[in-house]
């Protein structure tokens, strides 16, 4: 072998080589790629500050669904107070009327002694303390002479033709009626006047001019007998 000889590479030298390069540049791709596939870092701040949103989003919610809730409760409470006031006054004023119907007949005997003028001043205190008792539980007596007839109030027992009125009144009171707020206990039985109707009128006059006729007939026919 001459001295200034050449060494020549084998293939088996050639192929590391190749591999080496090619495992180079993988790895220097893969370097690359994860470089570029990493997400930003965020600061502590920044994570603290997102929770307490959320968190803050959850408060708010949580206190609508409460403050819902609330207005529900108050607004069903409301209903049953009203409705148990109502059945409350339902239940008081079934229990005056009851009373009330058990005490006409005296207040009736009351009535007749003072139209006959018998009211002594023991009957009339009794009759001031029944008003102040009446007027404490919104008792009303209705039904006066000379009142119009109202026959959803008015109960006419005796019906009679009067000259003198212009519209159907009342001529009398045989008993008083009685309600409770608006609601008639007892309606009034009364006696009613009506005005007499213009033709109503010229019939009796005739029916009367026609018996004076026959009257006056009856006198001449027995004169000339």
């Amino acid at each position: 072998m001459f001295a200034d000889e050449i060494p020549v590479d084998s293939p088996d030298d050639e192929l590391n080589a190749a591999a080496t390069a090619a495992s180079s540049a993988e790895s220097s791709d893969s370097t690359n790629t994860s470089t570029e596939t990493q997400e930003p870092e965020v600061s502590p701040d920044e994570t603290a500050t997102a929770q307490l949103q959320e968190d803050l989003q959850k408060a708010k919610k949580e206190a609508a669904d409460y403050l819902d809730a609330l207005q529900r409760e108050r607004a069903d409470f409301v209903n049953y107070r009203n409705r148990t006031a109502k059945e409350k006054d339902q239940y008081r004023a079934f229990g005056v009327q009851d009373v009330l119907k058990t005490l006409l007949p005296a207040l009736d005997d009351l009535d007749r002694i003072n139209d006959h003028g018998k009211m002594t001043d023991d009957l009339k205190a009794v009759q001031k303390q029944l008003d102040r008792a009446f007027s404490k539980f919104q008792v009303k007596k209705f039904g006066v002479k000379g009142e119009e007839f109202d026959p959803m109030k008015h109960e006419a027992i005796m019906h009679h033709p009067d000259p003198t009125v212009t519209s159907t009144v009342i001529d009398a009171v045989v008993e008083s009626g009685y309600m409770i707020g608006d609601r008639i206990v007892r309606a009034a039985r009364v006696v009613v006047a009506s005005p007499i109707e213009p033709e109503t009128t010229a019939e009796a006059s005739s029916d009367e001019a026609n018996e004076a006729n026959d009257t006056a007939t009856d006198v001449k026919d027995s004169s000339h007998e």
